[in-house]
């Protein structure tokens, strides 16, 4: 591995970090190997936050159940941070129904629960690397001029589509066209 000190390392290790920590469990199917980088960078040494959702990989969908954690490198900073995020959560949204995370803590600290959900996690991981395959290989037997690779390099729910700027607009313009003429 690079030296985590080299910026652009850090960036994308950070970028990938991100996206595999929002829906823990869904990129690999293991909640410990997808923590790998933020783990990697508190061990370095390095400031972090790290944003979790629970929405998708608990299945609670309309709770918007997640946390944002930060390690800081010393107490003035975290109660400096703390601080912040109070203000955050106060202007946002003051109150926020706690049903959700009943449900999320009642998962992680029963272990029987927890086993399941991690069971499960992996079986739904296991299904998006299958759906890429498969989505691969049928791109690839009808439009054989185009490296479709791209597809299955990637881990999780979310996906890089390889199309470009001018194609994305192209589908988005077409999208609102179709629901002024629906």
């Amino acid at each position: 591995m690079e030296d985590i000190g080299a910026e652009g390392h850090v960036k994308k290790v950070y970028r990938d970090a991100w996206r595999t920590i929002f829906l823990k469990g869904f990129a690999s199917g293991d909640l410990d190997t997808d923590a790998y980088a933020p783990r990697l960078f508190v061990e370095k040494g390095l400031e972090i936050m790290v944003s979790q959702s629970y929405s998708k990989n608990l299945g609670l969908y309309g709770e918007r159940v997640g946390a944002l954690v930060s390690v800081c490198k010393d107490k003035d900073t975290a109660t400096k941070v703390l601080s912040q995020c109070k203000r955050l959560a106060r202007a946002l949204y003051s109150n926020p129904p706690t049903h959700g995370a009943r449900i999320a803590a009642e998962v992680v600290n029963t272990p029987e629960l927890f086993a399941q959900w991690k069971t499960e996690m992996a079986g739904m991981a296991g299904r998006i690397d299958n759906v890429r395959n498969e989505l691969k290989a049928s791109l690839d037997s009808k439009y054989t001029e185009k490296d479709w690779s791209h597809i299955t390099n990637q881990i999780g729910m979310f996906s890089f589509t390889g199309l470009s700027p001018a194609q994305v607009e192209y589908l988005a313009d077409a999208m609102v066209e179709s629901f002024k003429n629906a």
